[in-house]
């Protein structure tokens, strides 16, 4: 599509703030919430073991339905379903602020997570539809994966002060500040498009998708409370490989499939997706355990967790800016997606050395701004590699899969991780003389550097993978089809 042919190109930078401020939203509730755990327990009276179900519900709903938001877009139009999910996402987050009830707040962050799957595909889809190509596709994607990549530790900061300041009810609240105006942005400036001939849903495409995609994060967060060898645990991952494989049965054999296998079998886009996974599943350690580390061991609260999280994000924008607009048109994506997940890796191993006496300047700031030099290399690229040469028509569910990538990691890497740092702490305290104090600090810290030291290892070999798969050399763009019709 060229600027001519475009509808967007005129107001192609204002479009990428309303997509950036959606995105932001996205992303920072992932982890605002978390902060405001321990206030919204007291607050409603609900257990410590439910507590892990307002941070399931919303993954939940997201990573199951995340595919046939993408494909809705593109059948639909992706401003109708952008703007859906902004007004859909507001409503869910003024109930669970105002909810008096567990219930009520379960079941606003499954209703997020719904709303959210129609709007993070979109999201991506609309820009990459409004930069299909040239130098301003590298900015535009620089600044969409910096704010990926960092807005999970702005939420932490902003989950931290707003829960300090205001009340935990406003890290649900606070969404409407995002949504609103975006929705009345996207409105004012995106144009619909439609294809000329709209394909039927892949209903039983729909229907295997979603709930295997379901039963896998269903599965790995019950294996995160339950247990990996418990009766629910195997029987949901067990389910969810089968329907999975009937479902790439289904896309092969149907003549409009939900995610054509076109997208996922082509090597550049197959290793972008690969890339996103396994980033994701030591990234997601990496929030959990290092939060835990700064406010148990370091004592710090959770703003000042929040506020020791902001060189990352700092590293991750300036990273992403230079690898998009500099460094993937001459060199490609395969050097930079795996030298960042190395990055990553070395990180990690840097913060497998901390103690029970290490100090934030010395010992986490270093490893946090390399993770955050890792992480602008992987993200950026990646969003821009996995949604480069798609055809228009293909653009929602394209983008989708990047985000069903990183929620599926998550969900594996929280459950895994979780599960051998608990193990290795209770290990600890049993070898070194029983409960303490001491023991069980020490045993915590032990903990979280067995999950980094396991985190390391795993984004290293899938930087091999990852490498092996990719391409080398610099990206070619495609003759992009004919542009679709407006409506």
């Amino acid at each position: 599509m060229t600027a001519t042919t475009n509808p967007h190109h005129d107001r192609r930078w204002l479009i990428l703030v309303v997509l950036g401020v959606a995105q932001l939203m996205v992303v920072l509730d992932a982890t605002i919430v978390n902060i405001a755990l321990p206030s919204a327990e007291a607050d409603l009276g609900f257990s410590d073991g439910d507590r892990q179900w307002i941070i399931t519900a919303y993954a939940l709903a997201f990573g199951s339905l995340l595919l046939i938001g993408g494909r809705l877009g593109d059948l639909f139009g992706r401003r109708r379903l952008f703007v859906t999910g902004l007004a859909g996402f507001a409503a869910a987050s003024a109930l669970g602020g105002f909810a008096q009830s567990f219930e009520v707040l379960v079941a606003s962050r499954a209703l997020q997570g719904v709303f959210a799957a129609m709007l993070a595909p979109s999201a991506l889809s609309l820009l990459t539809i409004t930069f299909s190509s040239g130098p301003e596709r590298g900015k535009a994607f620089g600044i969409f994966g910096a704010i990926a990549g960092g807005g999970a530790s702005l939420g932490l900061l902003l989950g931290g002060i707003l829960t300090e300041y205001l009340s935990w009810r406003w890290c649900m609240f606070v969404n409407l500040f995002f949504a609103i105006p975006a929705a009345f942005g996207a409105l004012a400036l995106l144009t619909d498009t439609r294809p000329a001939h709209r394909p039927k849903l892949d209903i039983p495409g729909v229907l295997t998708a979603s709930s295997g995609l379901f039963l896998l994060v269903y599965g790995f967060s019950r294996a995160e409370s339950d247990g990996w060898t418990d009766t629910l645990t195997l029987v949901s991952l067990g389910l969810s490989a089968v329907l999975l494989v009937t479902f790439v049965l289904i896309q092969r054999r149907v003549d409009e499939p939900l995610l054509p296998l076109r997208i996922v079998t082509d090597r550049n886009r197959g290793g972008a997706y690969l890339g996103m996974g396994i980033t994701a599943i030591g990234m997601f350690g990496v929030f959990l355990f290092l939060t835990f580390y700064m406010q148990r061991t370091l004592r710090f609260s959770p703003v000042e967790s929040g506020v020791g999280f902001l060189p990352m994000t700092f590293a991750i924008a300036i990273s992403a800016g230079l690898a998009t607009t500099r460094l993937l048109p001459r060199f490609g994506p395969r050097p930079l997606i795996t030298g960042g997940m190395l990055a990553i890796a070395a990180a990690l191993v840097g913060l497998a050395q901390l103690q029970v006496d290490s100090s934030y300047a010395a010992h986490v700031l270093p490893a946090i701004i390399v993770l955050g030099l890792g992480m602008g290399q992987v993200f950026a690229p990646v969003f821009n590699t996995a949604t480069l040469n798609v055809a228009e028509r293909d653009a929602g569910v394209a983008s989708a899969m990047v985000n069903t990538m990183q929620q599926v990691g998550g969900a594996v890497g929280t459950a895994l991780l979780s599960t051998l740092a608990a193990t290795a702490t209770t290990d600890y305290i049993t070898t070194n003389g029983g409960p303490s104090p001491d023991v069980i600090a020490a045993a915590e810290v032990h903990g979280y550097t067995t999950a980094f030291w396991i985190a390391a290892a795993i984004i290293a070999a899938g930087s091999v993978v990852v490498g092996l798969t990719i391409r080398g050399g610099a990206p070619q763009v495609a003759a992009h089809p004919a542009p679709v019709a407006a409506h």
